[in-house]
C-alpha cells in the first residue's frame, strides 16, 4: 500500500528561545519503504538529526526563537501483511534478548505491575499470540473512543478506570496489559489513512514469535496500512514534538491518504 503524508505545524514560542525535539518523519524500515520525503523547517539556526529509540527513525533538534513552523511531505510504500497474531506461540521471558527487557517493565505511563492481577484473573490460561489477541479485543471492547477525554498526564491506569480515551490511551493500556502478561510491548507513533479525526496516530507493537507485531486496538488502522514514525516505552519516547521551553498551538494539520486508491 502506498501512502501520501502531509504534515504542517505552526507553533508560537512563548518567552525565550526554546530547543525543540521533533519526530514526524516516517522511518525507513524493511516493511515500509520511503519513496520520497522532504522536511522543511523555517529556522535561522542549524538543525541536527539524531537517531530514534531502538535505532528506528530519527529526531531533529531545532532551536526556535519566536515561532516554529515545519512542513513534512512523504510517500511511503507499506509492504507488510495484516497477519493474525492469535496463532503465534509464546516466548518464555528467560529466552528474550536483553534489548527486549525494557519492554517487559513498567514505565511512566504504562504501569504494568499494577495490572498483573487483572491479567492473571481474566486471561490466566492464555499465553503468546492468543493472549495478545484477547487483550487487544478486551481493550477495543472496554474503551470508548472519545476526543478530549484525556490529557498528556493520563496513564494506562487512568484509562483502565475511566474506560475512555484517544489512540494514545488505547496504546498505553494495551502495552501495559501485554507487559503484565509477560509479552514485550512498546508504543509506536505512526501515520495511517483511516484515522478519524486525522492526526498523528499511536498504536502498540508486541513481540511475538521472534518479531514485532503492530496492533491498533482502536480498530482504525490495520497493520498493513501503518507507517511507523518511532517507537518507545510510552508517550514520553514517541511524542511528535517535545519543547524544552513553552510553546503555544497556532495550527496543526496531518493528512494521510492512500495513493493507490
Amino acid at each position: 500500500m502506498r501512502l501520501t503524508i502531509a504534515v504542517d505545524l505552526d507553533y508560537a514560542i512563548i518567552g525565550p528561545p526554546a530547543d525543540v525535539l521533533l519526530q514526524i518523519e516516517a522511518a525507513a524500515m524493511p516493511d515500509q519503504r520511503i519513496v520520497s520525503e522532504a522536511l522543511t523547517v523555517w529556522s535561522d539556526n542549524p538543525i541536527a538529526a539524531v537517531r530514534g529509540e531502538d535505532g528506528i527513525g530519527q529526531r531533529c533538534w531545532i532551536r526556535a526563537d519566536s515561532w516554529l513552523k515545519a512542513e513534512y511531505r512523504a510517500t511511503v510504500d507499506v509492504v507488510r501483511t495484516d497477519a493474525s497474531i492469535g496463532v503465534l506461540p509464546a516466548t518464555p521471558v528467560r529466552d528474550l534478548d536483553g534489548a527486549l527487557v525494557p519492554y517487559l517493565l513498567p514505565s511512566r505511563y504504562c504501569q504494568s505491575d499494577r495490572l498483573e492481577g487483572f491479567v492473571r484473573r481474566e486471561f490466566g490460561r492464555l499465553t503468546g499470540g492468543a493472549l495478545a489477541a484477547a487483550l487487544t479485543d478486551w481493550v477495543a471492547g472496554a474503551l470508548e473512543y472519545r476526543s478530549n477525554s484525556s490529557s498528556g498526564e493520563t496513564t494506562a491506569l487512568d484509562t483502565f478506570a475511566s474506560r475512555s480515551g484517544v489512540c494514545r490511551d488505547y496504546a498505553h493500556l494495551l502495552v501495559a496489559l501485554a507487559r503484565a502478561g509477560e509479552i514485550p510491548a512498546r508504543c509506536v507513533a505512526a501515520y495511517a489513512p483511516g484515522v478519524d479525526p486525522p492526526d498523528f496516530h499511536a498504536v502498540a507493537e508486541m513481540w511475538l514469535d521472534g518479531a514485532w507485531r503492530l496492533v491498533d486496538a482502536t480498530g482504525m488502522a490495520p497493520a498493513d496500512t501503518i507507517a511507523r514514525v518511532c517507537v518507545g516505552r510510552d508517550a514520553t519516547d514517541i511524542a511528535f514534538m517535545t519543547v524544552f521551553g513553552e510553546a503555544q498551538f497556532v495550527r496543526q494539520d496531518v493528512r494521510v491518504t492512500r495513493a493507490d486508491g
